[in-house]
């Protein structure tokens, strides 16, 4: 049975707010929610870009039986993964269990924050999965020392472990990365519908959990929706690499000066107010073969799309 989530977006909400909208989005009945990490939003009117792991903190402790997620970070570059390990272990035991973590390579956009060099896709491939394998060995509780290609870990020991290991669950936009997923991650994380990662996943092996967002914007009109989406998250109309290398918010505002409503309206942000049109949508991932879809609202108002999807959506669609 698939698993219907909602999206906590860092980049439009202070952690406060992101906190009263998990618990609104249990309430309505959703599965689960996801929690964006970002240290800069993807452009400045987005407005935010809270810690992530104290926020998840108090989702954990606010909520009761909702699954969490954190979809995704990069435990490579910004932060040692020695320090995400042991954030996630507490979170998860915060959660009593109910955490899932996922991991990319990351974006340039919140890596370069230190001035580390930001590599290319492949050696940010291979950072990854040695990250993956070091945090698996600190979450065991056992003391820990690694001499790897990117990363040195030296007599280091979690004393706050869970009982159960969080899965790790891998994003990918291409085949590549989708065979990296099943060989050393435990699920697969993406956006959109993208039936051929997906099939690249499970070509490979993989066998675990699906995740993928879809962008969606509630609005009384379609044209108010337009609008929001337009002012609010242009950077859904971007194509290509822009999002995994261009490196700050000032940036993206100059890429998406070439975004125009129009491209908003024609692209994959359902923005009817129909909710033929959300299950539709729902409808197209899940026949796409995933098996946990989340919705992303774009805007300030959560709580009207979470009072229409438990009334019109998600009934329609289970």
């Amino acid at each position: 049975m698939t698993s219907l989530g909602y999206t906590l977006s860092s980049e439009e909400h202070g952690p406060d707010r992101l906190v009263d909208v998990a618990v609104r989005a249990e309430a309505a009945g959703f599965d689960f929610v996801s929690i964006s990490d970002h240290f800069h939003p993807w452009i400045s009117a987005q407005g935010n870009a809270p810690f992530v792991w104290s926020t998840l903190g108090a989702i954990a402790r606010a909520t009761d039986e909702i699954e969490i997620g954190v979809g995704v970070t990069c435990p490579t570059i910004r932060i040692h993964p020695v320090n995400v390990a042991h954030a996630v272990a507490t979170v998860q035991v915060m959660a009593d269990g109910r955490f899932t973590f996922g991991v990319g390579t990351g974006e340039n956009l919140n890596e370069h924050v230190t001035g580390a060099r930001w590599p290319e896709h492949e050696v940010r491939l291979e950072m990854l999965e040695e990250a993956m394998d070091v945090m698996r060995k600190l979450w065991t509780g056992r003391n820990t020392s690694h001499r790897g290609e990117h990363y040195t870990v030296e007599n280091a020991r979690l004393y706050t472990t869970p009982d159960e290991i969080p899965e790790i669950v891998v994003s990918a936009f291409g085949p590549k990365a989708a065979r990296m997923a099943a060989e050393a991650g435990d699920g697969l994380w993406t956006v959109g519908p993208q039936e051929a990662v997906r099939e690249a996943y499970a070509d490979a092996g993989g066998e675990g959990p699906t995740y993928t967002q879809l962008d969606v914007c509630y609005a009384e009109t379609e044209e108010e929706a337009v609008e929001t989406v337009y002012e609010r998250w242009p950077n859904t109309a971007l194509s290509g690499e822009l999002s995994q290398e261009l490196p700050t918010p000032a940036h993206f505002e100059q890429a998406a000066a070439m975004v125009e409503p129009e491209d908003v309206a024609e692209g994959s942000t359902v923005t009817s107010p129909d909710p033929d049109a959300h299950v539709e949508s729902i409808r197209q991932a899940i026949d796409a073969g995933f098996d946990h879809v989340y919705v992303h609202q774009i805007g300030d108002d959560q709580e009207a799309a979470i009072e229409f999807y438990e009334e019109e959506v998600l009934p329609a669609v289970r």
